[in-house]
């Protein structure tokens, strides 16, 4: 079994390892596009374009099934990579979790990047899933690139102006963007309002693990026997896991229990 994960930088990260601890047995494409990022900024048509050529870098490998592992290339570019890849190769997409958040009743924050933030995408989503629930949409520019290079003081700086955004009666936070999830600790921390309950994180990775392996008909098997191989692609190019990815635990789980080729 060959699973493959692109974004345009490393918020595959959680995704693929939580397809990791599902199935330790199937071999891992990442693919994402390092010349490219951060796609945030750029226009729709511009995030198509780089969308399917990373895309295209991992079918390239003749993997089972590709997770679109990236809330702004699911937002602008799905349609347009289904019609380019299905049925061959099976396209999960990533949505953020707005279905759940509002489940849970209470104030929820939905954190994302400035392109998904008050898109139609994303207000349609609130419409279909929250009607009815307190929603409030927070922009985080910068924090997705950040996070892609690991700068500590640039991650505090967008987490902390995105925090001072945020309700002080907000319960629930949504982590629409897959990078934020490598640090959505520290986006708890600083959420957190002293004397309130817990607050409660919901990200994408584990359900679209799930979802892909649904879509291809197998079943999670976390038991299997650790016997698989990670591709790296940056911009189309093999590599190694760099060490931005490294410093994130779900990077270096990663480089743990795979064959790096």
């Amino acid at each position: 079994m060959k699973i493959a994960l692109m974004d345009s930088g490393i918020g595959l990260l959680p995704a693929a390892a939580a397809v990791r601890r599902l199935r330790p047995d199937a071999d891992l494409v990442l693919s994402w596009d390092p010349d490219g990022m951060p796609w945030g900024p750029r226009t729709p048509e511009d995030i198509t374009e780089r969308a399917i050529a990373v895309a295209e870098a991992a079918a390239a490998h003749q993997p089972d099934v590709l997770i679109v592992a990236c809330n702004t290339a699911s937002v602008h570019s799905l349609p347009a990579m289904r019609a380019r890849f299905e049925p061959e190769l099976p396209i999960i997409g990533t949505v953020p979790a707005i279905k759940p958040a509002a489940a849970g009743g209470g104030h929820v924050a939905i954190w994302a990047t400035p392109a998904t933030t008050g898109s139609a995408y994303q207000r349609g989503l609130i419409e279909q899933f929250a009607a009815g629930v307190a929603v409030t949409e927070v922009a985080c520019p910068g924090l997705a690139d950040a996070v892609h290079h690991a700068d500590e003081a640039a991650i505090e700086a967008a987490i902390a102006s995105a925090a001072a955004r945020t309700p002080e009666d907000v319960t629930t936070v949504v982590l629409g963007c897959t990078n934020y999830e490598l640090v959505g600790e520290r986006i708890r921390a600083a959420v957190q309002r002293p004397g309130r309950s817990p607050l409660v994180l919901h990200g994408t990775a584990g359900a679209v693990a799930a979802q892909a392996l649904r879509r291809i008909g197998a079943d999670p098997a976390p038991a299997a026997a650790v016997d698989s191989a990670l591709t790296v692609l940056l911009s189309g190019r093999e590599a190694i896991l760099p060490d931005t990815a490294l410093s994130y635990a779900e990077g270096r789980f990663l480089r743990t229990v795979s064959t790096v080729r």
